[in-house]
């Protein structure tokens, strides 16, 4: 309830256009000029995953190609409705790892908070998107039971802040948590993981990076962009105004069939991430979530394609080829 002599808050510029991100594929494809494909590429069943991008990543698709890599990222397919062996709602085994109050403790020194189920982009390959964010939200109750849990273990040097996109907060919510974390010693980085400097970059206002430069502790933000078109001036700029907050910026992509398998693609992504001050970091294997085997690149090839990178570029800008094993103590080599 607003007080009455109190007008609501209004929205922020990147709040506005998060609430304008289109929702309806034969919106998106009518846009992009392929209202006539619909019947061939959507599908025909509600796939159980709602389509969301905003139409800033829009603009950076090409008008009239149905196989323009960015769109199809998002676009629903009828190949999410099959069920694939091997392919499972928990990829990465997320739910052996709940440790209570929104956080997930897989590896050591690192604790990892689902700081919020929403994202401004529905990846369609997204290894939690059957995840029950509804019982797993660290955010509740100003952050409480994840700082106690952070707090009790004195191994823990590492936040992770993952989700959905943790940016999907507003920054007083984040300022939050970074205040309880101040005062806890054991605590010395800070790592974000999110796509929304790349599909909605007015995210890096004034007041988000006005409250990253003052954190009292290291920082990392790692990004992530599949393809060099997804990075556009206004992603640059983002990117510009997170590393003059003091933040560390790396990349992680996902190896998709149809979207960047191919060597020119790969070295295209990390000559334009460089050159956007981001150093490419992990080139991850598919995690193998029911809904997305249609993305999936044989192990040998990509194996294949990463040998070709390092063929082509210097080691710097050669991402780690990995894969996220359920169970294991660290991400493992491909």
């Amino acid at each position: 309830m607003i007080p009455a002599n109190r007008a609501p808050a209004q929205p922020t510029r990147w709040q506005q256009l998060w609430r304008e991100a289109l929702t309806d594929p034969l919106e998106l494809l009518g846009i992009l000029g392929l209202a006539d494909h619909a019947a061939t590429l959507l599908p025909t069943a509600d796939t159980g995953f709602a389509m969301r991008v905003p139409r800033g990543f829009v603009a950076r698709m090409r008008r009239g190609d149905p196989h323009d890599p960015l769109l199809l990222q998002v676009l629903p397919r009828a190949a999410e409705l099959g069920e694939v062996p091997g392919f499972t709602r928990d990829a990465v085994g997320d739910l052996a790892s709940r440790a209570g109050g929104g956080v997930l403790h897989k590896y050591h020194g690192r604790a990892l908070l689902i700081a919020s189920g929403a994202c401004a982009i529905n990846c369609r390959y997204c290894f939690r998107r059957h995840f029950p964010y509804a019982e797993e939200t660290a955010a509740a109750n100003r952050w409480q039971a994840a700082l106690e849990r952070i707090g009790a273990d004195a191994s823990i040097r590492e936040v992770i802040l993952s989700g959905g996109d943790p940016l999907s907060l507003s920054t007083p919510k984040l300022a939050e948590l970074t205040e309880g974390l101040a005062r806890i010693p054991h605590v010395a980085r800070l790592r974000i993981h999110t796509r929304l400097p790349i599909v909605l970059p007015e995210r890096i206002d004034a007041e988000f990076t006005g409250w990253l430069a003052a954190l009292p502790l290291q920082k990392v933000v790692v990004l992530h962009a599949n393809h060099a078109n997804e990075i556009d001036p206004a992603v640059a700029s983002a990117c510009a105004n997170l590393r003059d907050a003091g933040a560390s910026l790396l990349n992680q992509s996902v190896l998709l069939a149809g979207v960047n398998d191919s060597v020119d693609v790969l070295v295209a992504l990390s000559e334009r991430l460089f050159a956007t001050g981001v150093l490419p970091y992990y080139l991850h294997q598919l995690d193998r979530v029911a809904g997305a085997a249609h993305f999936e690149v044989e192990p040998a090839r990509s194996r294949a394609l990463h040998e070709a990178l390092r063929d082509l570029l210097p080691g710097y800008l050669v991402p780690r080829l990995v894969r996220e094993v359920a169970g294991a103590a660290a991400k493992l080599p491909l």
